[in-house]
């Protein structure tokens, strides 16, 4: 990422990075993900162990933080004044994405007996956000973290089809990156392959 570009301080117990470097441990297990999509069948999933089923609300809890943050962050956005209407409305739509992956997350702790993590005050760097381009800026920060996060969830999966689930949520995030970038005058898609 450029030094230019605006991100937000993580003021969540588990930051962005910390998903990253707590590798094996935080990749979300087929048991999760199929409640987070709806897509247990008739076969069922393996039973997972006690373990994998802590590191899999610890991963949910990271993803719940990252959802609250883009919530917040948006509102920041949408009361900043700064954003033309047709820009704003888009915006919006962004954070309601991000409302329902916060309600699926928090609904999906609870049912694996886990304690969702609360929203928490954050601290973002609205001193420079100055103009709409700041401001969407700000917000691609958020959405390629949000897309890389996903990202990192997809070699955990034995089941094919719940890669494939993970694939998708992240797809959601890729789209919000390219329509950012969009609309910030840049290439929506820069690589053939996402870092």
């Amino acid at each position: 990422m450029s030094e230019g570009m605006l991100l937000p301080e993580a003021n969540i117990a588990i930051d962005r990075r910390g998903l990253f470097t707590r590798g094996a441990r935080l990749a979300l297990s087929g048991t999760t993900l199929a409640l987070l999509t709806g897509i247990v069948g008739s076969t069922g999933l393996r039973r997972a162990s006690a373990a994998t089923m802590s590191a899999d609300i610890d991963t949910l809890n990271v993803a719940l933080g990252l959802e609250h943050e883009a919530i917040a962050a948006y509102q920041v956005g949408a009361e900043s004044g700064l954003l033309k209407k047709d820009v704003l409305k888009v915006a919006v739509g962004f954070q309601s994405d991000h409302k329902q992956h916060r309600d699926i997350l928090a609904k999906t702790i609870g049912q694996l007996g886990g304690m969702a993590v609360a929203d928490v005050k954050h601290k973002f760097p609205v001193e420079k956000l100055k103009n709409q381009a700041d401001v969407l800026r700000f917000a691609l920060g958020l959405e390629m973290g949000a897309a890389i996060a996903y990202l990192s969830t997809i070699p955990g999966f034995e089941n094919r089809d719940l890669a494939k689930a993970a694939a998708s949520i992240m797809g959601v995030e890729t789209q919000h990156v390219a329509i950012l970038k969009s609309v910030l005058g840049e290439a929506p898609i820069e690589n053939a392959f996402i870092m």
